[in-house]
């Protein structure tokens, strides 16, 4: 006896998966057991097994097609059986619930209809009958938006399947939704032949402030960093370990850089996260295993330091890379670092130096908008990012029984946990600590 094979529902709010492998197709002889066809959802991916021994009869859906949750994807069977009863219609052939059209409704005669509707209603609802009432609830359509066209106004069947025909096909749990929330679709939707999914359904104009938000189309910029941030997470195995650095010795270089800049000794405005960037590269001179990028399968190592640094600009996040940063004074690493933040920001950058693949390990600093900690998400292929926070006050023991609130810089470290171990993260996040505090620079 043939049966069908259903597309399983995973999960409450799964309205519809996606078909990633089909690994039988029609005509291929399964055992029971074997695997039919692999499927997504938006969390995880799954495998159906064939619950008979059987031939693939029919396959209702292809690699790729977007398939309703409880809706037929198989039927297996034995070689000319008859499978009318579980064949299922074409997407564009579904009729809401089964509910008849409204051209067939209104071509029925009006005296029939009335006599259905005479009888069918009671006292319960003076404006709307039964029927009526039943089918709208079922269809999720609010009683408030229907015109009555029966006697004295009432509400008739009718009138709820004419507002069907007009309102785009929804899913269950789209339906579910509105009814729930007293909201409707408004158009064709995301879900398979244009149904209305939950996520599609609009929320409902406050009638006194009336629409309240303002939809807008996200720029190429902002997609390409979307695609980025979403794409790291996805892919990598991310861990983020924080140390603060005894900031005093920095603070002190950074006055007399000042000096030294107002008495033309030197032609550089050195700022604090130049001296950040230039004790992380002294640091990964020591950590190689940092200084690489994560391939799947192969480890790169590069023997030059090119460094990465976030900018904000009005169009977006951009991260150029400063090639072989570890050739340069930390004269000539602020001067270039402070020429390519300028260029993201007008807009004159190379694109080539904005690829991830570009640089060898990044710096993002938030330390100047008062951050006190945060998590900076890796540029694949890149290993690790160092996230620089603000300067806070802590207690610190300077010895001998001493106790004094001492500056201290937060640092973050994410790190790729496919390329570094824990030990080897903190080991190198530790030494930026230490080049921090010990930095020697001659003005």
């Amino acid at each position: 006896m043939a049966i069908a094979v259903i597309m399983p529902k995973q999960g409450q709010s799964v309205e519809s998966c996606i078909i990633t492998t089909l690994h039988k197709k029609k005509g291929d002889i399964v055992k029971k057991g074997e695997i039919l066809f692999s499927y997504e959802t938006d969390k995880a991916s799954f495998e159906e097994e064939s619950p008979v021994d059987g031939t693939v009869l029919v396959s209702f859906y292809g690699e790729g097609d977007e398939v309703p949750v409880l809706e037929n994807m198989m039927i297996i069977g034995e070689p000319g059986e008859d499978i009318s009863a579980l064949s299922t219609p074409a997407p564009a052939q579904i009729i809401e619930d089964a509910v008849p059209s409204a051209d067939a409704t209104v071509a029925a005669p009006d005296k029939v209809m009335a006599a259905v509707e005479t009888q069918t209603t009671t006292s319960e609802n003076r404006f709307i009958s039964p029927r009526a009432k039943k089918l709208a609830e079922k269809n999720a359509i609010p009683v408030s938006q229907l015109d009555g066209t029966g006697p004295n106004g009432r509400i008739v069947e009718k009138d709820v399947m004419t507002r069907l025909v007009d309102r785009p096909k929804m899913t269950p749990l789209a339906k579910m939704v509105a009814l729930e929330e007293g909201v409707q679709p408004e158009i064709a939707g995301t879900g398979l032949a244009g149904r209305t999914r939950a996520a599609d359904l609009v929320a409902p104009v406050n009638p006194v402030y009336g629409v309240d938000y303002e939809d807008k189309k996200l720029s190429n910029m902002r997609k390409l960093i979307a695609k980025s941030m979403h794409a790291s997470l996805q892919n990598s195995a991310q861990l983020t370990h924080h140390l603060g650095a005894d900031a005093r010795r920095i603070l002190e270089l950074r006055k007399k850089a000042k000096t030294a800049q107002q008495e033309g000794r030197i032609a550089a405005n050195i700022t604090l996260n130049d001296m950040v960037c230039y004790a992380v590269i002294n640091a990964l001179k020591k950590f190689p295993e940092v200084n690489t990028h994560f391939l799947g399968d192969t480890k790169r190592y590069f023997h030059k330091v090119h460094l990465g640094l976030a900018v904000d600009t009005e169009r977006g996040l951009m991260v150029p890379a400063l090639r072989n940063a570890d050739d340069l004074s930390i004269v000539g690493l602020s001067n270039q670092l402070k020429e390519l933040a300028t260029a993201c920001r007008s807009g004159s950058v190379n694109p080539d130096m904005l690829a991830a693949e570009a640089a060898t390990f990044t710096v993002s600093n938030l330390g100047n908008y008062g951050v006190e900690i945060f998590t900076p998400v890796i540029n694949l292929p890149q290993s690790a990012i160092l996230g620089v926070n603000t300067i806070l006050p802590r207690p610190k023991d300077l010895g001998d029984g001493v106790y004094a609130f001492v500056p201290h810089i937060g640092l973050s470290l994410t790190y790729d946990h496919r390329s570094l171990d824990g030990g080897e993260a903190t080991r190198f996040l530790k030494q930026i600590a230490t080049e921090i505090e010990t930095m020697e620079i001659q003005f």
